[in-house]
């Protein structure tokens, strides 16, 4: 069964070439294409609409994609969004990434890649460009001014997070029930300011908790 997936574009004739170009790989199809945020969140309240990839451009009129992207990481965290812009501005990319996006591309990447992110995106959750990882690096690397002081259980939970280990094995690992796990998870993304587990990952690198 191939993945769903919507354009959401304000220029017809790039949303057309976006589309067609998805529906050349065998395991994607495009669902339908929308020309701002506004239209999306507009079909999404019929459940048949729901896509599992969003191609998310960022500069659009009546909603952009910052803020539509938002709406559905609150709304439809099934959905999966996957920025596909021209804007090339750090601000904007770190910006769209904390909004909820799972990757960050440019309009002008290659076929390959594009099919390699969505893939990535059903199968590991995210995709992140060499470019991506450096603005997320750099983003922890200016968030210094308070110290944060972790626990050892808490170190354990983040060298354990950045391996393949599902949580529920590293629940097993650490002797505590998945619930436990998942707090541990949610007090850290709060306490570090993350959304992800990539986010944590790249901490725990950057900090040297990890290495890779």
């Amino acid at each position: 069964m191939k993945h769903s997936v919507v354009v959401v574009d304000d220029h017809n004739l790039l949303s057309q070439a976006i589309g067609e170009l998805v529906n050349s790989f065998d395991e994607f199809h495009v669902l339908y294409t929308c020309k701002n945020g506004q239209e999306l969140l507009d079909k999404l309240q019929n459940p048949a609409n729901i896509p599992n990839i969003v191609l998310m451009d960022v500069n659009m009129p009546i909603l952009n994609g910052i803020e539509t992207t938002e709406h559905l990481y609150q709304n439809f965290p099934q959905v999966k969004v996957l920025a596909l812009s021209i804007e090339e501005d750090e601000k904007v990319i770190l910006k769209m990434l904390r909004s909820g996006a799972k990757g960050y591309l440019m309009k002008d990447v290659k076929k390959t890649e594009l099919h390699n992110a969505l893939l990535e995106v059903m199968e590991k959750g995210f995709y992140h460009t060499n470019t991506v990882t450096k603005v997320l690096v750099d983003s922890l690397s200016h968030n210094d001014g308070d110290v944060v002081t972790l626990k050892d259980r808490e170190i354990e939970f983040i060298k354990l997070a950045c391996t393949e280990m599902t949580y529920r094995e590293i629940a097993d690992k650490m002797f505590l029930s998945p619930k436990t796990i998942e707090g541990y998870r949610n007090a850290l993304f709060e306490k570090l300011n993350l959304r992800n587990r990539t986010g944590l990952v790249i901490y725990a690198i950057k900090n040297k908790i990890f290495t890779p």
